[in-house]
């Protein structure tokens, strides 16, 4: 929600001509609620926002819906609220304008009005699109977010910037546009797969390590718990553990918050949480299988961190303790491809977001940072020989498990033909899996594709857990495209 004051004032120049000035701001807020259900009926927060007009258009993915549909159903039903959903298909190769439209559409035919707003349930991806497409429609339409992955719930839940991509440019396309609502909902994690768990426990150690040490204490001592347990949610959690996820999770999102919120537009370009995003935003993409998001900037993280201990920002017991973090995580320090030429490839692309600053986030001690300017080729090339040489005495040369997408992640063209588009994703889910080595998914147990799992919860009802909630390479009815659909819920 935002509010605008402004003087006016009338100006005449130098050459004698008159004009105006505007002299103004933006006022803007927005509420966090953090929150186990968000879904259950005995919790009326979301259902509050809806009573006005005793309807909801709900955006959400087609896999989450899969899992979560019946209870949103339950839930709208309970408060006597219409709901209607569009349900998309978003990986990166569908984070598109024709995606955006098609979002669009389903406004236009549910009629929003003006103040009235779509509820966005999914992972960054459909945040980001949905986002826009709220920004974009009667120039700003409101929305509540709903974030169901460990990346949405962690690190994109703090930013108002919504996207789409354009060509080959990540989020070239977008706005700055807050929800007026976001609900935080960390039991989502159950469902989540494990690699999708450390996908996001990598923003956690980005924050911890430059802005938090508390939060890195204990994420260094309950590392592995809270991958393998689902940050507490899995079921046989213990009160200690669950009591630790809490904690970090509430005090790195308020720390992120802290950090970001002065800064929304991103006007200052000294961001404390770019540590990780220097050199990644163009490794990720590099290999022929994109590396999944977390391992990229755990790569760049594992790097800046051994060019800060060359420059002494950070002791040796610091950086070892670092890279041990990460490799207990089972994330990624280091790649083949991350060598001398995408360095400087890297670089030279960052100078230019960076308006001719490396400004290059980097722990110093941890728990604090600095940003660096004044790094030479010569000493770029030099950190990496040495980070190499360390890698060694890491499983697998420091690369990580799971590392690269998969079906889960990557998302296919809304029109194509269902089974040609259902080849093309068991093609790339295989390649992915490969690449994976032991850890990857696929040709699962029970010989889906997408490694996805039925799992039966404590009252005998099956569900499906899945690579990911951003795209499958199976589904109930086979399609690839949109999928709207009108559930009347209103009690008779």
């Amino acid at each position: 929600m935002s509010d605008l004051k402004a003087i006016v004032t009338e100006t005449k120049s130098s050459s004698q001509h008159t004009g105006f000035h505007v002299d103004g701001y933006e006022k803007i807020e927005y509420d966090f609620t953090i929150m186990d259900g968000v879904f259950d009926v005995a919790n009326p927060e979301l259902a509050n926002h809806y009573t006005k007009r005793k309807r909801c258009l709900a955006v959400t993915d087609l896999n989450i819906y899969n899992i979560y549909g019946k209870q949103m159903e339950k839930y709208f039903q309970h408060y006597r609220l219409e709901l209607v959903v569009h349900k998309t298909r978003i990986g990166e190769k569908a984070k598109t304008m024709p995606t955006l439209l098609s979002i669009v559409d389903s406004m236009n035919e549910f009629g929003i009005y003006r103040k009235e707003p779509v509820l966005v349930v999914g992972g960054g991806l459909v945040t980001d699109v949905a986002g826009f497409a709220c920004a974009a429609y009667k120039r700003n339409t409101n929305f509540i977010r709903i974030p169901t992955t460990a990346i949405g719930l962690i690190d994109a839940s703090v930013s108002i910037k919504v996207a789409v991509n354009y060509g080959n440019y990540k989020n070239r396309l977008g706005a700055y546009h807050a929800p007026i609502h976001t609900f935080l909902d960390f039991t989502f994690l159950r469902t989540l797969p494990v690699a999708q768990i450390r996908n996001g426990f990598a923003e956690l150690i980005k924050i911890s390590t430059c802005s938090h040490l508390d939060t890195f204490n204990l994420l260094d001592k309950y590392c592995e718990h809270l991958i393998e347990q689902s940050f507490g949610r899995s079921d046989g959690s213990s009160r200690e553990l669950i009591d630790a996820a809490n904690q970090i999770n509430r005090e790195a999102i308020h720390e992120m918050l802290k950090l970001e919120t002065p800064n929304l537009h991103e006007i200052g370009l000294d961001r404390v949480i770019a540590y990780g995003h220097t050199w990644s935003p163009l490794h990720e993409l590099v290999p022929d299988t994109p590396l999944r998001h977390g391992h990229a900037i755990s790569i760049d993280m594992a790097y800046s961190a051994t060019l800060a201990n060359n420059r002494k920002l950070i002791s040796d017991a610091e950086h070892r303790r670092l890279l041990h973090l990460f490799s207990r995580a089972g994330l990624s320090m280091d790649h083949h491809q991350f060598d001398e030429d995408i360095l400087a490839k890297a670089t030279t692309a960052i100078l230019k977001t960076r308006d001719g600053l490396l400004r290059a986030a980097v722990p110093s001690p941890i728990g604090s940072c600095v940003f660096l300017n004044d790094v030479s080729a010569e000493e770029m090339n030099e950190a990496l020989q040495r980070h190499k040489e360390i890698m060694k005495e890491f499983p697998r040369n420091g690369e990580g498990l799971e590392a690269y997408v998969d079906a889960s992640d990557t998302g296919y063209t809304e029109n194509a033909d269902i089974e040609e588009g259902e080849k093309t994703m068991e093609a790339a889910t295989k390649k992915a899996g490969q690449l994976n080595g032991a850890n990857g998914h696929v040709d699962g147990s029970n010989g889906y594709t997408n490694g996805a799992e039925y799992v039966s919860d404590q009252n005998g009802q099956m569900h499906i857990k899945t690579n990911g909630t951003n795209g499958t390479s199976s589904s109930t009815n086979g399609n690839i495209g949109k999928l709207i659909s009108k559930i009347s819920v209103l009690s008779a």
